[in-house]
């Protein structure tokens, strides 16, 4: 039985911006669904409701049911999996997910009532993340490592990081599996690398392919 897929953007963007990792995805054989939904506009409670509701609905078809997220759409998907009752099996890929919160996020609230409104109802979750991930299902995360972004120029982010989130962020305890590639925060969607990499994941449980010891 193929196993499905559901991708989730993040932050201001929809569905369409999925595109590309959802082609390939498809190519690396999976069945693909794209997650669209209101990233300031609609309440968590609501995005969270119909995400477990479509997860259900592709279990009852057959398959494990794996979550793509994409920075917010990752917080998301955690959220989604740790706080539902029973859910059809799957792993966890989170592209560029703040999952320790976002500094750019907390910087980007300090510039008024504005700011504060286009982070949206998710605010809370995207500006202090997860103290470690304790759920059942195997997560994997993506960070990259390429310095060319928004939050780069809101304000200083320390270490490595991918112009809008440090890779210190990404790293939650309790997750399978890390790694850094060379891209921005956007790029992770296009990346051919970061989609291989979420692909063997998905099926595996790691990013680094099984070492062959010589006799």
């Amino acid at each position: 039985m193929t196993d499905h897929i559901i991708l989730l953007h993040g932050l201001w963007m929809r569905g369409f911006a999925l595109a590309m990792l959802h082609r390939r995805m498809m190519e690396s054989g999976f069945r693909v669904h794209r997650f669209d939904y209101l990233s300031v506009a609609a309440t968590q409670e609501r995005i969270l409701e119909r995400l477990q509701s479509r997860m259900r609905d592709l279990g009852d078809v057959g398959g494990a049911v794996h979550l793509v997220g994409h920075s917010l759409g990752g917080l998301l998907a955690l959220k989604a999996c740790h706080d539902a009752g029973a859910l059809p099996p799957g792993r966890v890929v989170c592209l560029g997910s703040p999952l320790r919160g976002s500094a750019a996020a907390r910087e980007f609230a300090r510039f008024g009532r504005g700011g504060e409104v286009l982070l949206g109802h998710n605010r809370d979750l995207i500006e202090k993340g997860f103290e470690r991930w304790d759920g059942a299902r195997e997560v994997g995360v993506v960070a990259g490592r390429s310095p060319i972004g928004l939050g780069s120029v809101l304000t200083h982010i320390e270490g490595e990081h991918d112009g809008t989130v440090a890779v210190t962020e990404t790293l939650l305890p309790g997750v399978a599996d890390h790694c850094v590639v060379d891209t921005n925060h956007t790029g992770l969607l296009f990346s051919a690398d970061v989609a291989r990499l979420t692909a063997r994941f998905l099926r595996e449980g790691r990013f680094a392919a099984p070492t062959t010891l010589a006799d």
